[in-house]
């Protein structure tokens, strides 16, 4: 089991301004989204089986955020090259961020030490955010199904 993650943002925060690259090219920045929910979801890597569930899940329910006005972007440290892998085999109407630098997620408080089988080891924490057309944080998942998020984030909306 992953070690507990003491988040360091709470809701209510202002949440951390940012710019990454994108896959397809380009640089996001959170203020592009000022005046509307924005959903940042941080995931430990691309094309890996819980990821993978979460990102299907957020594709399979795109229609109904983007209907609510909401943005959906995903967050790990994978290359942009590797985003544009994972958004072509899933077709994947989102933005990936590429946090190479790990400026987001330590911003975020997502970034921190995981243990699998044993082993301890740092990467991300499976953790959402949904920021409010205020970019005050609304809501925090810090424990996240893969498979059943997407509708909980939904029903925050």
């Amino acid at each position: 089991m992953a070690t507990e993650l003491e988040l360091k943002l709470k809701e209510g925060d202002e949440a951390p301004a940012f710019t990454a690259n994108a896959n397809g090219g380009g640089k996001i920045s959170l203020a592009d989204f000022k005046g509307k929910n924005v959903i940042l979801y941080f995931y430990p890597r691309d094309d890996t089986p819980g990821c993978t569930k979460e990102a299907c899940a957020f594709r399979d329910h795109f229609a109904e955020f983007k209907q609510k006005g909401a943005v959906v972007l995903g967050v790990s440290v994978d290359p942009v090259k590797a985003h544009d892998k994972f958004v072509g085999k899933y077709k994947l109407p989102f933005t990936l961020l590429a946090d190479e630098d790990k400026k987001i997620v330590q911003a975020y408080g997502v970034w921190g030490e995981k243990s699998f089988l044993g082993k301890k080891y740092m990467g991300i924490h499976r953790v959402t955010f949904l920021i409010g057309p205020d970019g005050r944080i609304k809501k925090i998942w810090p424990k996240v199904k893969p498979e059943e998020h997407a509708e909980e984030v939904l029903t925050a909306l």
